[in-house]
């Protein structure tokens, strides 16, 4: 912004109710300041580089619907994931966006919207290697992932267990292409992600037999300050679930139908994930557009 110097007189006293003027504003116009959503720009189909700049994916037409819902602009900011919680709570975004797999760990730290879609840990091999279908049988092999997602934490917990070596990639793209390179023996990502992942890799890659299935949802992520935007998106994203839209994202960017007794139809009562820490149990109705 330029600066100006106000002189004395009737320029001063118009500079003085003008100044006055902003900060009376009514609350509407304060809130119709865009929130902003971050997102892995990377993570196909949830957030994707689109021809003509931009990103495009599951989740932001998700983020769209959830402006139209809640009448409120929302821009979307796309970077790496493991940079968007940090970026969150330094207050550079409003709320994270990006799937985020709701765990203990992170429900003590953060608050969560209610889940909008089942996750669960998929592999990938190469399509001229055999399937993993056991545990066992990722002894001495490498595996890749995107750095600071939740398969990370899994895989750095759990290789010692199993003999399995780690390699993490600061996007999941990255991690994807040394499997198909032969960096890595197994690619770790979420079920959509590893099945979109197969299809893009053009007869290169497959799903293993084997996964992880703890019953976790994705979410979106808000600081444990900001219970009221928590709400309203928690809410808005009900009233997607109810109107059908959710569903019809679903189908588009995977390819099928959601489960009647999926978190993408189901809509939970209260505020957040059940049984998770930060959970609101408060009886409330959304306001749906």
């Amino acid at each position: 912004m330029k600066s100006c110097t106000i002189r004395s007189g009737r320029p001063a006293l118009l500079a003085a109710l003008a100044a006055a003027a902003v900060l009376a504003a009514p609350p509407a116009l304060a809130q119709n300041k865009p929130l902003i959503a971050g997102v892995d720009g990377t993570f196909a189909p949830h957030a994707m580089p689109k021809l003509g700049g931009g990103v495009e994916g599951f989740n932001v037409d998700l983020i769209n619907e959830i402006a139209k819902q809640m009448g409120q602009p929302i821009e979307i900011f796309a970077g790496q994931f493991s940079g968007l919680i940090p970026a969150m709570n330094a207050g550079k975004i409003s709320f994270v966006g990006a799937p985020t797999t709701v765990t203990p760990e992170r429900a003590n730290n953060l608050l969560f919207s209610e889940g909008y879609l089942n996750t669960f840990y998929a592999f990938v091999v190469p399509a001229d290697k055999p399937d993993i279908k056991t545990f066992e049988e990722l002894k001495g092999k490498t595996i890749s992932l995107n750095r600071g997602s939740a398969y990370d934490k899994w895989a750095q917990t759990n290789a010692a267990k199993y003999g399995f070596k780690v390699e993490s990639f600061g996007t999941n793209a990255d991690a994807v292409q040394a499997l198909i390179s032969g960096r890595a023996d197994a690619h770790m990502s979420g079920n959509t992600v590893a099945a979109y992942s197969v299809v893009k890799a053009g007869g290169k890659t497959k799903l293993a037999t084997l996964k992880v299935d703890e019953g976790r949802v994705w979410a979106a992520a808000f600081r444990k300050d900001d219970p009221k935007l928590r709400a309203e998106v928690d809410e808005a994203i009900e009233c997607l679930k109810m109107n059908g839209t959710l569903p019809k994202l679903y189908q588009k960017w995977f390819g099928h139908a959601p489960a009647a007794d999926s978190a993408t139809v189901t809509v939970y009562a209260g505020y957040g994930v059940p049984g998770m820490a930060g959970y609101d149990p408060k009886n409330h109705k959304p306001t749906c557009k």
